[in-house]
């Protein structure tokens, strides 16, 4: 019943909604209303919709709640938390807006990031719910989980008349976000420049957010060159040396983004300009340059600023060592276009070229970021499916693979165990509340899927026993990820997927008899009392009979029960018997727990202590 209420609510059918509540009690009819279906009530779903009679009769004549929050998808993202006002003003639903401030809606109700009503209507551009909200006691400073404020949220969406709206009604037009950037930030992030010259002649200042960045480089970053051709007119608000570099950086923009080489070129001309003052250069560039980018300098003459126009490769190239110089290693587009250069590299199967660059930005990554940071993450996960790939088909590849190097691979699985444990220090500092257990258990599977890479590769004594050392430190740290999973539960489970490559690797007979070899607890517990074999048990296909074979014979109870009370038996859909004999692996010590387990007679007192945990589990 409660699905038919949500579909009919969604789909504006006020018949057979009255048809299903008119004649139920009033108790019944608010359990219907508010029990979700995908996550939302059905007067989420009319308001979602735009069903002004659907959500009309669910309020006045069946009581139902105007603040029970739900989730819905807005442009295929998954709202948290959102009350039916929200989804009506991101809608741009006016008229509904009206009736759930009518019959006492919060107008400034947030979702679980934070974000208002208000902020909804500014994202999607209805300048009508945008006014009626204010005008019915909005907040326009609410900010969201990352300190954007609506005024924020129009410059960088492009609204012109909203964010007008706001700058009249005295919104802060100098406020900044969690990462210290402004309205003019957004406005040169998005192109806005009519936006801009109305926050600047209202007195908004120039400043830089917590990457260092102006607004005229993130303009340059964004590849708006109106708005830097704006900016570095405005006489008194920017250096010389700013306007070069901004220039220099759009260039770069123009290589990596637009692929439009003749552009690049054109501004960085117009940057060596600047650079020079009747023949004599004024403004040097630095001479270092990194040995990843192979003996390569800037260029600083017009002599070969022009010849580089002729070579797409060596324009990209100065691509990379602009972005180096004037955002630094600190900002993320930095090491993500080092990445990126390598991924093409390793397109045209030049490997050893990939890796070099690919390693030159995770060092700079770990060195700059915090720990658990998503580029980081996707550097180590990137490495990961590189070398999965290097391992596989060689006689169906395009082009010859080369034996991949326990070097190039165990170098990166170090800084993968040194990832995992300042994440763990981390997390133990950030508490339970705040910690991010989502992303630290898709870091336990990326560096067991290079783990698992490392157990192919061939090795001599010297560097195995160094693997050795290294994966025994990651699992004497004891990590866990997500319901308590130690590694040993994400190499047995069917559902460690990271990346493209993921199901292939687990879960793997050969990682949990590795792991078990170097110290893994193979009757560790999730916090639900499952041990690996539970989780081996758990695939809705079939469980892999060599990985349950492998934690038998490595000391695994089948017969120990979880906090359900449930065994491998109950949990797996293929029977035990069907992989091996039971018999072989039921010890007297398990049936003599099993006895005393189910004896009215207690044993805690009587029993070692040592045991009372072992009966328990059987």
């Amino acid at each position: 019943m409660e699905h038919q209420i949500f579909d009919a609510a969604s789909h504006g059918k006020l018949n057979l909604i009255k048809n299903a509540l008119e004649h139920r009690p009033k108790a019944e009819r608010l359990h219907l209303l508010s029990t979700k279906t995908a996550g939302a009530t059905p007067l989420i779903a009319a308001c979602r919709n735009g069903h002004y009679d659907v959500a009309e009769y669910l309020i006045k004549h069946c009581g139902a709640d105007v603040e029970l929050a739900g989730s819905v998808v807005f442009d295929g993202e998954t709202i948290e938390g959102v009350p039916p006002l929200w989804c009506a003003a991101a809608a741009g639903h006016l008229p509904i807006v009206n009736l759930l401030t009518r019959h006492g809606a919060k107008v400034n109700s947030t979702t679980k990031t934070n974000s208002t009503p208000l902020r909804a209507a500014c994202f999607d551009g209805h300048l009508e719910i945008v006014k009626y909200l204010v005008e019915n006691g909005a907040d326009i400073e609410v900010a969201n989980r990352h300190g954007h404020t609506c005024l924020m949220i129009a410059c960088y969406k492009n609204h012109f008349y909203i964010a007008r709206y706001l700058i009249e009604k005295r919104a802060d037009i100098n406020r900044k976000s969690v990462k210290a950037n402004t309205a003019l930030h957004d406005c040169a992030e998005s192109g806005a420049l009519a936006i801009m010259k109305l926050l600047l002649s209202k007195g908004a200042k120039f400043d830089v957010d917590s990457y260092g960045m102006t607004p005229l480089m993130a303009a340059a970053v964004a590849g708006h060159a109106n708005i830097v051709d704006y900016i570095i007119t405005l006489t008194g608000r920017v250096t010389e040396k700013d306007k070069i570099d901004a220039l220099e950086l759009l260039g770069a923009t123009y290589v990596d983004n637009k692929k439009d080489m003749t552009g690049a070129h054109r501004f960085w001309k117009r940057a060596m300009d600047l650079r020079y003052h009747n023949g004599e250069l004024i403004y040097p560039k630095p001479l270092r340059s990194s040995a990843v980018y192979e003996g390569r300098r800037e260029v600083d003459t017009y002599g070969d600023l022009d010849e580089l126009i002729s070579d797409p490769d060596e324009m990209r190239m100065q691509s990379l060592m602009i972005r180096e110089r004037v955002l630094g290693p600190a900002h993320p587009d930095t090491s993500y276009y080092i990445r990126y250069r390598g991924a093409v590299y390793a397109d045209a199967g030049q490997f050893d070229r990939c890796i070099s660059l690919w390693m030159y930005a995770l060092n700079m990554q770990q060195r700059m970021l915090e720990p658990l940071s998503p580029l980081t993450q996707g550097s180590f996960l990137s490495f990961a499916e590189l070398f999965w790939f290097m391992m596989g088909d060689k006689k169906n590849s395009f082009y010859p693979l080369p034996v991949l190097k326990f070097h190039d691979v165990y170098v990166i699985f170090c800084k993968a165990v040194k990832e995992v444990e300042t994440s763990q220090t981390l997390m133990d500092r950030m508490g339970e509340k705040h910690r991010d257990i989502t992303s630290f258990h898709r870091l336990l599977v990326i560096t067991l899927q290079i783990l698992t890479v490392l157990l192919h590769v061939q090795k001599s004594p010297e560097e195995d026993y160094k693997f050795r050392k290294t994966a025994y430190d990651l699992v004497k740290a004891q990590p866990t990820g997500n319901c308590g999973w130690s590694l040993l539960h994400i190499a047995s489970s069917h559902n460690s997927s990271v990346g493209r490559f993921a199901m292939k690797i687990f879960p793997s007979a050969k990682t949990v008899d590795f792991l078990i070899e170097v110290g893994a607890d193979v009757n560790s517990r999730d916090e639900d009392g499952n041990t690996s074999l539970h989780t081996a048990g758990e695939s809705k296909s079939s469980c892999s009979p060599d990985l349950v074979l492998s934690l038998l014979k490595n000391g695994a109870h089948f017969d120990e029960t979880n906090n359900n009370n449930r065994t491998f038996a109950d949990i797996s859909s293929v029977p035990l018997s069907s992989i091996v004999d039971p018999m072989l692996y039921l010890t007297l010590k398990c049936l003599s727990a099993r006895v005393v387990s189910q004896s009215s007679v207690p044993y805690k007192g009587i029993v070692p202590v040592t045991l009372e945990t072992f009966i328990e589990r059987h």
